[in-house]
């Protein structure tokens, strides 16, 4: 599966949001500042999340950019589907789409194994979400800050 730079910063975004989540808006340029984002790309990122009901914004000195469901309900496909389009056409679908005529006869033979995995894939993206993404780095943050004594 191929992620692309837009649904990678749309998923950093949604992580930093939902770990400042019901705190106040956060500005994009802050987003874009903590994880080095291009800030013009990152805004566009974030105006389709917007579009597709995943962000909202606020707008003003204090503006910024909120969460607009609990992370517990936004999934990385929701994400990814709002930057890079459905999901769910499959790879056979594709092959034939691109020539106009039915795929070959190889892909033919691989085309119920690439469904197999188009689906594995589809199942873990749409199992995981910005909870427990935020509940994961949490847990590295932390393990990265004991401090040992002896």
């Amino acid at each position: 599966m191929k992620v692309s730079f837009k649904a990678t910063y749309g998923i950093l975004a949604a992580l930093d949001l939902a770990m400042h989540n019901g705190i106040s808006p956060v500005q994009a340029k802050a987003i874009a500042r903590r994880h080095a984002m291009p800030l013009r790309f990152l805004e566009q990122v974030l105006h389709a999340m917007k579009k597709a009901g995943l962000v909202e914004s606020l707008r003003g000195a204090h503006g910024g950019y909120l969460l607009g469901r609990l992370p517990a309900e936004i999934s990385l496909a929701e994400i990814v589907e709002a930057l890079d389009g459905p999901l769910t056409t499959s790879p056979a679908r594709r092959m034939a789409g691109r020539s106009g005529r039915e795929p070959r006869k190889p892909d033919s033979f691989l085309a119920g194994v690439w469904e197999r995995v188009r689906q594995a894939e589809l199942g873990v993206l749409n199992s995981v979400t910005l909870k427990e993404l935020v509940e994961h780095h949490q847990q590295l943050e932390q393990e990265r800050t004991l401090m040992y004594h002896i």
